[in-house]
């Protein structure tokens, strides 16, 4: 484990990329062998606005990755934070727990924050506006949005006191287990249900991305379900009556224009009660 921690203390950029890549091109792959819905679609030119999304989502996040390390090395020199403040504690439990606490305080907290503030509502549809959800759309973020949960990491590495090596490990399992999540694939009903118990499989994750509540508000966890289950957000449902896209932004084209999506968060919109939507 050592090892590992040493080697996500110092990876270099290129190495993430190839993560990044590397990941995309695998469930890509599998999405063409295992598909869970045979889009009528060229997968290439729906995957173009979820690129760009994806590659500013990228800028983002190396660009402000210091503030990450300067926050890391206060906390551990300073020894701050929820994993300084506890008993020692093993290295696989340390970073077990970091990774676990991470994964709130920079996945499901700010997933769910989204959902309950409209101004980070509006910023979020650019993600829930894909009609084809893919591999492709797991960093399909605008800009502000990026910003906006890169702050919610920051507050969690202070809040944890994570050593910058779990604070890596954990972007590069967050960044494989939201590929995983949102692929196309389609798993035995059985096989996902069980993984889902302990992390968030393609059919848990593709509900959230139904068209209507409630289910567009539940499962908002990235790698681990508990938070989900625990916090009382976990919902099923049928994967065969998904519909993708979001009820109040129904044009396809228009939700597949990077700048009609880049404008996206300042259009005005009503959201819907649960019982307009059912």
């Amino acid at each position: 484990m050592e090892t590992i921690i040493h080697y996500f203390e110092n990876i270099p950029s290129v190495h993430r990329s190839l993560i990044l890549v590397g990941g995309i091109s695998f469930f890509w792959l599998l999405e063409g062998f295992f598909p869970l819905i045979r889009f009528d679609y060229k997968k290439w030119k729906h995957a173009i606005p979820n690129i760009f999304f994806t590659i500013t989502t990228i800028l983002i996040n190396f660009s402000m990755a210091f503030l990450l390390v300067k926050t890391s090395d206060w906390v551990i020199q300073n020894e701050f934070g929820i994993l300084n403040w506890l008993p020692e504690m093993s290295l696989p439990i340390k970073i077990l727990l970091g990774v676990l606490l991470l994964d709130f305080f920079g996945a499901y907290l700010p997933h769910y924050v989204e959902h309950q503030v409209k101004p980070l509502w509006m910023i979020h549809l650019v993600h829930h506006s894909d009609h084809k959800v893919d591999t492709t759309t797991a960093n399909r973020h605008h800009p502000l949005e990026s910003i906006v949960r890169f702050s919610f990491t920051l507050l969690g590495v202070f809040i944890i006191g994570a050593s910058i090596g779990i604070v890596f490990l954990y972007q590069s399992l967050s960044l494989i287990a939201t590929q995983f999540s949102h692929a196309n694939i389609k798993l035995p009903k059985s096989l996902d249900k069980v993984i889902s118990y302990f992390i968030v499989s393609p059919d848990m994750h593709k509900t959230h991305h139904h068209y209507k509540l409630p289910y567009t508000d539940s499962n908002y966890g990235n790698i681990f379900s508990i938070w989900d289950r625990i916090l009382g957000t976990y919902m099923e449902m049928d994967r065969e009556k998904l519909i993708y896209g979001v009820d109040v932004f129904p044009d396809e084209k228009k939700n597949s224009n990077i700048l009609n999506l880049l404008k996206q968060p300042f259009e005005k919109y009503q959201r819907p009660t649960i019982s307009e939507s059912d």
